[in-house]
């Protein structure tokens, strides 16, 4: 059998290739990548001549490619996957690959090198000990909202991919499920020339990213913090009903409580909400 090699390809600078990543481009007898006329640039800017026979493997034709592809290997050739940028895989073409891969017996193997997802993390100034990665946020805002909403508690520190058109609604319904206050990073064009990392609270992000961003984006936020006060649907119901009847307005309210025992705003709504649904019945 052939071995399947999954290629992490330079997230800006051809430079920082791989020694293995260009031993391969150069040796592999079939390179399926994502966009064939990056592969071929990188290739050039690697000085490695392309012998290979390369094929065009994006989301779109992954299902029906990885067939094609995984007959190579089990023929006993070697085929390398290569993206535009960082791992196979990793929100790009490569996981139905190694999963038929993997059930044929095939040989899968790594190149390692750069990666978004780690980059971020770590020069965001967030905790590393503990993340996880979430991909692109849904398009849709009621979808959005919901995933959103169902991270809010998470304790690890997230990492997201973003387009840079959707940057600024992302960052607004991020500070709407997490709080305002909650930190985060955006980084922009990692590694390459440009390249600019925002630190502050979402709600200062959401307002910096008014004026459009440009570039490649990751998005790095805090986990949620250990509870400090009120957690509790019938404890937040209720401390909002305290202000309430002292003359503050609902909605008023529900911030309040929300940035003071630092939980959602969405969470203490529904809490009262749910606290006037008993309470009627």
């Amino acid at each position: 059998m052939g071995t399947l090699l999954l290629g992490a390809a330079p997230i800006g600078r051809p430079e920082d290739a791989s020694e293995r990543l260009r031993a391969a481009l150069a040796g592999t007898p079939v390179i399926a990548a994502e966009d064939t006329r990056r592969l071929r640039r990188l290739a050039g800017d690697l000085g490695v001549e392309l012998s290979a026979r390369v094929v065009s493997y994006y989301d779109q034709n992954e299902r029906a490619r990885a067939a094609e592809l995984l007959a190579e290997l089990l023929a006993g050739r070697d085929v390398l996957v290569i993206t535009d940028a960082g791992m196979p895989g990793v929100s790009d073409p490569g996981y139905r690959l190694v999963r038929a891969a993997v059930a044929e017996g095939v040989p899968v193997t790594v190149l390692p090198g750069p990666s978004a997802v780690t980059t971020a993390l770590v020069v965001s100034g967030l905790p590393t000990d503990r993340f996880c990665f979430e991909g692109f946020p849904p398009r849709k805002r009621g979808e959005r909202a919901r995933r959103l909403e169902a991270l809010a508690r998470e304790p690890r520190t997230m990492v997201f991919f973003e387009a840079p058109h959707r940057l600024e609604e992302t960052l607004a319904a991020m500070a709407e499920a997490f709080g305002a206050g909650r930190p985060a990073a955006v980084c922009r064009e990692l590694t390459k020339t440009y390249e600019e990392v925002r630190r502050g609270p979402l709600g200062d992000l959401a307002a910096w990213a008014r004026d459009g961003v440009r570039g490649e984006i990751t998005v790095v936020v805090g986990g949620a913090p250990e509870p400090e006060g009120l957690s509790e649907p019938a404890d937040l119901a209720a401390a909002v009903a305290v202000r309430e009847d002292a003359g503050t307005p609902r909605k008023q309210a529900i911030q309040e409580i929300a940035k003071e025992n630092g939980v959602p705003k969405r969470v203490v709504y529904d809490a009262v909400v749910q606290a006037r649904g008993q309470a009627r019945g």
